[in-house]
């Protein structure tokens, strides 16, 4: 049986250098183009912490766990896929007849820091930032709605900023040769998985042919958290105490409360993403996700066919786990396989 025949089970993905990877129920595949031109794989199963913790699949809580867990996968990605994409790097070729070296994942420790860092970071230019901005906006201006930090107008300025410090700084870092890379892998993710969806064969013809814009995007659930903070800030802030009569000590204080309602948010914005899925076409869920679709016109560019073989081999081998199921021809973790071309990869895994 042909697994585009199969009935479409969901598949995620995310770029990484020179690469994508791809995630199913049960699988995690990731795929990287080698400077020799050849396309390395490694591909495993997939256990979510919530079929041990049931209780984490519950709506609203589902959406924070999607999300440390795609950060958790996502550094791994990137981690491979740097030690593999740049294995050749100036020319130097590494030796056939040395012994081969088992992979070295990053540490629980270096993830676990990676993923504060990381979030840290975010939590400052997409929160504390736009805050303090709107603060010194309302003092400039003489706004004493703007000065407050609980007026539904300080949210709407606040809003305002935000959305600007977060599209200008995608497009920033999209005007990087390395980062303009990643962006086209990023489109070749979602031809593929738009192919896929559609039940067509995957090759580059068919993947060729879709949109790079999907509704599922992480781009897309980034922008839903934040048009939900301005309302859910808007809602909850007006209710909290005065914390200090020193203005910037308060400010700081709503601030530290606005970043664990962070993470509610992100469960909300996720039950919308996931309701928005099931009506693609309804006129309201498609006002609802058209700007993210706008905002991937920035983080997805259109790919060439060697980036769309890499997309497409990610995206195969986890199919091919995903209907062989977890038990059969479990390789050792350790184990990467090396392919010279797509072709040959679809060849070995057809169904």
């Amino acid at each position: 049986m042909s697994l585009a025949a199969t009935k479409p089970c969901d598949v995620g993905g995310q770029a990484v250098l020179e690469g994508v990877m791809m995630r199913s129920p049960r699988c995690l595949a990731i795929a990287v183009r080698k400077p020799s031109g050849e396309i390395v794989v490694k591909e495993d199963v997939w256990v979510s912490i919530w079929e041990k913790l049931r209780f984490l699949r519950w709506p609203f809580l589902r959406g924070g766990v999607v999300l440390f867990e795609s950060m958790h996968n996502g550094i791994k990605a990137l981690s491979f896929s740097a030690r593999h994409a740049g294995l050749e790097d100036e020319g130097v070729k590494p030796d056939a007849t040395a012994p081969a070296t088992p992979e070295k994942e990053p540490t629980s420790l270096a993830i676990t820091l990676t993923i504060v860092t990381s979030l840290a970071f975010g939590l400052g230019l997409f929160v504390a930032l736009p805050h303090f901005l709107t603060w010194l906006f309302g003092k400039a201006t003489g706004s004493l709605a703007l000065q407050g930090g609980t007026a539904v107008a300080f949210h709407l300025v606040d809003g305002v900023i935000k959305m600007a410090i977060f599209i200008g700084y995608l497009w920033g870092i999209s005007r990087m040769k390395e980062i303009h890379r990643v962006f086209q892998y990023h489109g070749a993710e979602h031809k593929s998985i738009y192919t896929y969806e559609k039940g067509l064969a995957l090759t580059v013809d068919n993947a060729r042919a879709q949109t790079r814009l999907h509704p599922r995007c992480g781009t897309s659930f980034l922008l839903i958290v934040l048009m939900t903070s301005i309302l859910v800030f808007s809602m909850v802030t007006p209710f909290l105490p005065l914390f200090s009569e020193t203005k910037w000590l308060n400010h700081l204080a709503l601030v530290f409360v606005k970043i664990p309602l962070m993470f509610p948010i992100a469960g909300l914005a996720y039950e919308a993403t996931k309701l928005s899925a099931r009506r693609p076409n309804h006129p309201l869920v498609r006002a609802f996700v058209w700007p993210g679709l706008m905002l991937q016109k920035i983080t997805t560019q259109e790919p060439d066919d060697s980036q769309l073989e890499v997309a497409l081999a990610a995206l195969k081998m986890t199919l091919w786990r995903e209907e062989v199921g977890t038990d059969t021809h479990r390789r050792d973790a350790d184990d990467v396989q090396t392919f010279p071309s797509y072709d040959a990869l679809a060849s070995a895994f057809s169904a």
